[in-house]
């Protein structure tokens, strides 16, 4: 019984060694090996030959291109360009790299040199800078499938114009596009499409410091030029500038700063240091502001929508230091009127016109005796009737309500403080609605 069960237990180890299992398998990355010797090696594959048109007529390379957007680092406006890093991806059809997957066994091929194979010639038209990345390795493969179908991925960081129209900054849109165009075959050789399905892709939680991206739109942008025509195509994203910084940065700073202009209304006249002080700085303040704001803005040839909100705030403090200069010389002019007054007293005045030669009349002996007409005249009555017309015509018309409210102030100066109290303000705030009205509802003009 124990003898059997032995050789049973022997010849069960024997079956089951590792070696014994692995006898009769083929090693697969040997074959692939193989395969690209087969369909790469010298004389089989010529880079430079670019492939044939679908189903193997003469026609153009079709070649499919998507893309995903990684990150989006800045939008510069005063440069008038943008930064983004993107995975690149192509996709075309070369039945010469065609290879037997044994019965699906190898998916695909793997390569990390672009050039042994033919590769479009693509470039970005509106490029400023670029550089691939090669940490740790190079970031690209190229992947050869059964069919034929090559696949080539390269994650790339580029720098790109970006035209803005600024005309309604910082309440504008601006549409930034990405030009991708063929450089040397014409669309009789070689043309550019859109995959199908979803071209672009963009990372979910994208986060820039002042722009929202709305939306993204595909096209395309084939070209004329006299060698021929190249096909192009273009990607455009549409980014809208975040208000609530400049709300706080620019809006609301150069209101206070108007505010502040108008407590030069409040104080007094004879207050001149003070009203000098508060007038030149609320202004050299508002031109300082000024100044940081278009730095940071390229000088362009159109006036803008901050241009218009700056220009007008710098203008009421401009006139509220210019109402102090009115005050002062109304202040000197209601000083010399007083002066006036002094010198010739109004009582004199009063009793030199009291007397009335017509009221009596002077005896020889100088005393005075009052004669009544026994007989009245038609021409007296007339003449009575003449004085009461006259009597009416004169008695003082009846003050409104304005009139009646500044005659409470004394002063030419003092009622030019009081009404630049009200006026400024008024006038403010209509120039706030007819602002807002115009540059919040306006049709947005994005760049091109």
């Amino acid at each position: 019984m124990w003898p059997g069960a032995f050789s049973l237990l022997v010849l069960l180890a024997v079956l089951l060694h590792p070696s014994r299992c692995t006898q009769g398998k083929v090693n697969f990355r040997e074959k692939e090996k193989q395969v690209l010797d087969n369909i790469l090696g010298p004389g089989r594959y010529d880079a430079r030959i670019r492939p044939s048109g679908e189903n193997g007529t003469d026609g153009p390379a079709i070649v499919r291109v998507n893309l995903f957007v990684r990150s989006i680092a800045t939008i510069s406006d005063i440069k008038m360009e943008y930064s983004v890093q993107l995975t690149f991806r192509e996709q075309w059809l070369d039945e010469r790299l065609r290879f037997n997957d044994f019965g699906g066994r190898l998916k695909y091929l793997t390569l990390t040199e672009a050039n042994r194979v033919w590769m479009p010639d693509l470039f970005f038209a509106n490029e400023k800078e670029g550089h691939f990345h090669n940490i740790i390795m190079p970031n690209v493969y190229i992947r050869i499938f059964p069919d034929g179908f090559v696949l080539y991925s390269i994650r790339i960081s580029l720098t790109l114009s970006c035209p803005m129209n600024l005309k309604l900054y910082p309440l504008d849109r601006q549409i930034c596009s990405l030009r991708m165009a063929s450089y040397g075959w014409t669309t009789a050789d070689l043309v550019f499409l859109w995959k199908e399905g979803d071209p672009v892709q963009v990372v979910k939680n994208l986060h820039l410091p002042r722009f929202t991206l709305e939306k993204f739109l595909t096209d395309y942008c084939n070209s004329k030029t006299n060698t021929g025509e190249y096909s192009c195509l273009k990607v455009d994203l549409l980014f809208k500038r975040e208000f609530s910084y400049y709300l706080i940065q620019i809006y609301i700073p150069c209101c206070m700063l108007v505010i502040v202009s108008w407590v030069s209304f409040w104080l007094d006249q004879s207050a001149v240091p003070a009203r000098v002080s508060l007038g030149v700085t609320t202004l050299l303040t508002m031109a300082t502001q000024t100044s940081g704001i278009n730095a940071s803005l390229p000088p362009v040839s159109y006036t803008k929508a901050i241009d218009v909100w700056t220009g007008v705030c710098l203008t009421f403090v401009f006139g509220a230091l210019l109402e102090f200069a009115l005050v002062n010389y109304a202040s000197r002019s209601d000083m010399h009127s007083d002066n006036i007054k002094k010198q010739f007293p109004a009582s004199e005045m009063e009793h030199s016109s009291s007397i009335d030669p017509s009221s009596e009349l002077l005896e020889p002996d100088g005393s005075a005796s009052f004669a009544m007409p026994l007989v009245r005249h038609p021409e007296d009555s007339m003449s009575m009737e003449k004085l009461r017309q006259c009597e009416i015509h004169m008695q003082p018309r009846k003050k409104n309500c304005c009139r009646s409210w500044l005659s409470k102030f004394p002063t030419r100066s003092k009622r030019i403080d009081v009404i630049s109290r009200i006026f400024f303000p008024i006038v403010f705030a209509f120039f706030n609605l007819t602002y807002w009205s115009t540059y919040l509802f306006r049709e947005e003009e994005g760049g091109e």
